[in-house]
């Protein structure tokens, strides 16, 4: 699990803006924009609107779900979310109470730790009734196509989203959107934003170019994984694996190998620094800095095909494999 780290500019209280500045003249255009995690992305000598400098290494994040308690879209991995980590690749989480719309906080402090400051549940109207009263009902509806949880509402998801992650960013940060602010337009901002980068890397059909495609009898090394996703993004992504360890399947028993990884693929993190905005979609692709935790036996990897919905998994125990992320 990817450490946390609280940083000085992030108030204690963890209620109001990352940094004090005014709602006032933030005419990205008007601004120099400097790649974040660099030296000029430095908040006190830049915009913080308009260059990324709180979180500056982003993870655009995928799930691949077999099954789920609603309907999966075919073909497709689905929208996990967007993340703020730091530099060295920690993060902090709930960086604005006062935007938290997460009813199950997790964790339940903002530093994960029993002494950070308690993050309360949420129990107002879920943040997707804050996408309807701003018109946007196409984006709602791809949301429920796209977007899901798999247990449970689909807005609890995007609750928890936004909150733990979005209010760790400088760019979403309610000054930045002007005296003429509206109430949640931020929160659409940062839906539309997490999409854009979703579309950007098409994971289905770069594993299928590559011969690789969910199967219930094949299996795949991960290496050869993880070599196709570089390849089309530019840069080494994580995956995230669930399932049996492998030292625990039959093939890792008869070998009598000490790979402790787990085999079944369920999670995909691009990585990439930004030049100015995140919502801009200028970025550099980096490696992770996260070391995945997939075996890396050879034919070790199952990547499952979906089940249909409402169904169960048939080819693991869920509740006792599963490995802990970052959500």
């Amino acid at each position: 699990m990817k450490s946390t780290l609280t940083v000085a500019a992030f108030a204690a209280s963890a209620s109001a803006a990352l940094y004090n500045i005014s709602p006032d003249n933030h005419t990205c255009v008007l601004q120099p924009q400097y790649l974040s995690c660099s030296a000029k992305a430095n908040p006190k000598t830049v915009d913080t609107c308009c260059t990324e400098t709180f979180g500056g290494l982003l993870l655009a994040t995928q799930f691949w779900d077999t099954w789920a308690d609603k309907e999966l879209p075919e073909n497709t991995w689905t929208l996990h979310g967007l993340w703020p980590d730091f530099c060295n690749g920690s993060y902090t989480q709930y960086c604005d109470l006062s935007r938290q719309y997460d009813p199950v906080p997790s964790p339940n402090t903002t530093n994960g730790l029993p002494n950070g400051t308690f993050v309360p549940a949420y129990n107002g109207s879920n943040i997707g009734t804050f996408v309807e009263k701003l018109g946007r009902y196409d984006l709602l509806a791809w949301m429920n196509k796209y977007w899901i949880s798999q247990t449970g509402p689909n807005a609890d998801f995007w609750g928890h989203e936004f909150s733990k992650h979005a209010t760790c960013f400088s760019t979403f940060d309610i000054p930045c959107y002007g005296p003429n602010y509206q109430q949640h337009e931020e929160v659409v901002d940062f839906f539309e934003t997490t999409i854009g980068y979703y579309k950007k890397f098409p994971t289905f059909q770069w594993l299928q170019q590559y011969g690789i495609t969910p199967s219930n009898s094949t299996q795949y090394n991960f290496i050869d994984i993880q070599d196709a996703l570089s390849a089309q993004h530019g840069a080494v992504p994580y995956l995230g694996c669930s399932g049996p360890r492998y030292n625990e399947t039959t093939a890792g028993r008869n070998s009598r190998t000490n790979d402790t990884g787990r085999t079944v693929l369920s999670e995909v993190w691009y990585n990439m620094h930004v030049l100015g905005r995140p919502q801009d979609y200028h970025y550099v692709p980096v490696d992770s800095p996260a070391i995945s935790g997939c075996s890396n036996a050879t034919g070790a990897i199952w990547y499952y095909e979906q089940t249909a919905a409402d169904a169960s998994p048939v080819h693991w125990n869920i509740t006792s494999n599963v490995t802990t992320y970052e959500y």
